[in-house]
């Protein structure tokens, strides 16, 4: 890997391909498939990926099977048989047992021959793909990489969230409560999502995912973020369909959000 610039890019919630280990997600209906897919994310940061040749981990599975942005232990006994957690700890875990609209996804928990088999398969080759990337960049000699991961929300919170029933920002940015990058690229990445015309919030209703809690170690040189992204921006919620004009935009305006941030990393400093 021969690049100037310490800074990638992975999009672990779009995939929307059913794995065949999980035949019970198989028949659903499209609007209940696709309820929590961060549908269309991989789609409106595609060109500012391929025109600035920002190295990405894009997944093409269904979070519904495995999600990304969970652990291999955040399972309970309703998801997986023989768990020691009990049902409802992780109702929206590694495996999904309700819709964040509460329809229910998983009739009876799977074996743990299937959670082992969904696990090496899926999970794990996407966040080997994360890692590598961590230390190619190193490898190179750079002393700080610095980590996008990108996601979409619900515009209202719904009562599996930290805020049942309010309006959300059209950006939500978060670093863990800080712990998983530095304030200079929080700010950066904060700055570049407004200059592009987007209203931003600050680590609600979300503060990051397992991604960013995983490899987000600024002592290390290590920077993640996670920027989530307001779905009636650019699609019909409930339909799940794209609305090709009002995405279009949405992906000028990302497009300008993740060069302002490429702009202004030089090499693995922030200038």
């Amino acid at each position: 890997m021969t690049v100037t610039k310490s800074f990638f890019i992975s999009i672990p919630h779009s995939g929307e391909r059913v794995p065949d280990e999980a035949p019970w997600l198989m028949h659903l209906e499209e609007p209940i498939l696709m309820r929590d897919v961060d549908r269309y994310v991989d789609v409106l940061y595609k060109p500012v990926i391929d025109r600035l040749k920002i190295p990405s981990v894009v997944t093409q599975w269904h979070r519904y099977a495995v999600d990304l942005n969970r652990l291999p232990e955040d399972i309970d006994q309703a998801s997986v048989a023989g768990a020691e957690n009990p049902p409802g700890k992780f109702t929206q875990g590694l495996h999904w047992v309700k819709t964040t609209q509460g329809e229910a996804l998983i009739e009876k928990p799977m074996s743990f021959m299937t959670h082992d088999t969904l696990v090496q398969k899926y999970f794990a080759p996407f966040h080997q793909n994360v890692a590598t990337l961590f230390s190619e960049f190193k490898a190179e000699g750079f002393a700080r990489v610095f980590h996008l991961d990108a996601h979409s929300m619900p515009s209202k919170g719904t009562s599996a969230h930290r805020d049942p029933g309010q309006d959300r920002a059209e950006i939500v940015i978060s670093d863990f409560l800080g712990k998983s990058c530095s304030v200079e690229y929080k700010d950066l990445v904060v700055s570049s999502f407004e200059k592009a015309g987007f209203q931003v919030g600050y680590n609600f209703p979300y503060i990051g995912g397992r991604v960013t809690q995983t490899y987000g170690h600024p002592d290390r040189g290590q920077e993640s973020i996670q920027v989530e992204l307001n779905r009636k921006l650019y699609m019909n919620e409930e339909t799940k369909k794209l609305i090709p004009e009002k995405a279009e935009k949405v992906q000028k305006m990302i497009g300008a959000a993740v060069e302002n941030i490429w702009s202004h990393i030089d090499g693995d400093q922030i200038r």
